[in-house]
């Protein structure tokens, strides 16, 4: 059994996963504090919490004692001391950038109690890249959330060969109080599980559109019908970030110098043009802001 409870969690990140964290944490109870240097991101987040549980007691799904009790249970800061101070699990939602995280989790060592657990929310880095940063690798974990996170059940967490059994533990344990449902990767491997099999078919779909064979919306079709999936890669992409895509892109190519893993041209255009998807209102589909 783990040798304390997890009551406290700070978010790192107000951006689409980072405020859907934080309120699927309030929501199930823990006290949650999010914190972001972006302080219009910030507010958006806060803004966001004000709107969502309102709108979900209207519609019966929630009660509204229980909307009352989560949004008192979550607050929003700029300051990372304030909103890490108390935490006992830390969960980084930061953009893909290894050094921006390494320099996060630099701090959060110094910040936090002893024993708390700093996890992040990276959908491509394992944590062994970054654990040295701190004095306590055996508490630094990959909890790698799905977009929507107030939706998305499923949560990869991955046990690097740093990682303590009690960390895992715990980090299960967060997931299955907060309602959803996690799965252990027993060894780090990039991309983890569901990323591997996403990023094979989103590389595909990309060449197919580069090479002039179909358009975004045909291939989106030809998925979603044919192989069932809730939505093609390119709807896909622009739910996640047409910039997450590039980040990770670049971040693998650095990394190994295999001009495989570069961005393909239309990313590298979108990303340029910052038509990042649903975030800007345009991406492959244009959106309403």
């Amino acid at each position: 059994m783990p040798n304390f409870e997890v009551k406290t969690i700070c978010v790192i990140g107000a951006g689409n996963m980072g405020h859907q964290i934080s309120l699927s944490a309030a929501l199930a109870g823990y006290t949650v504090i999010c914190t972001d240097i972006n302080r219009e991101i910030l507010q958006k987040a806060e803004n966001f919490a004000d709107t969502y549980l309102p709108e979900r007691v209207a519609k019966g799904k929630l009660a509204e004692e229980d909307a009352k009790a989560a949004r008192a249970r979550l607050t929003f800061t700029a300051s990372l001391a304030e909103a890490a101070k108390d935490a006992d699990m830390v969960i980084e939602a930061a953009i893909e950038k290894l050094e921006l995280k390494r320099k996060i989790f630099a701090d959060l060592d110094k910040i936090c109690p002893p024993h708390a657990i700093l996890a992040t929310n990276s959908s491509y880095i394992i944590s062994s890249k970054i654990a040295d940063v701190t004095g306590r690798p055996e508490k630094v974990c990959n909890m790698h959330f799905f977009n929507p996170a107030l939706v998305m059940k499923l949560v990869e967490v991955v046990k690097g060969p740093h990682v303590a059994d009690e960390t895992v533990e715990v980090a299960v344990g967060v997931c299955k109080k907060m309602g959803k449902v996690p799965v252990v990767l027993q060894k780090e491997i990039y991309g983890f599980l569901v990323n591997r099999v996403v990023s094979a078919i989103k590389t595909e779909a990309l060449y197919i559109y580069d090479m002039g064979v179909a358009t975004p919306e045909d291939i989106d079709t030809a998925v979603v019908h044919a192989l069932g999936h809730p939505m093609g890669p390119f709807r896909l992409m622009d739910l996640t970030g047409i910039d997450l895509s590039y980040y990770v892109g670049m971040e693998r190519y650095q990394e190994t110098g295999d001009p495989k893993y570069k961005p393909s041209p239309v990313v590298v255009e979108k990303f340029v043009k910052k038509e990042w998807g649903r975030k800007t209102g345009q991406g492959f589909y244009e959106y309403c802001k």
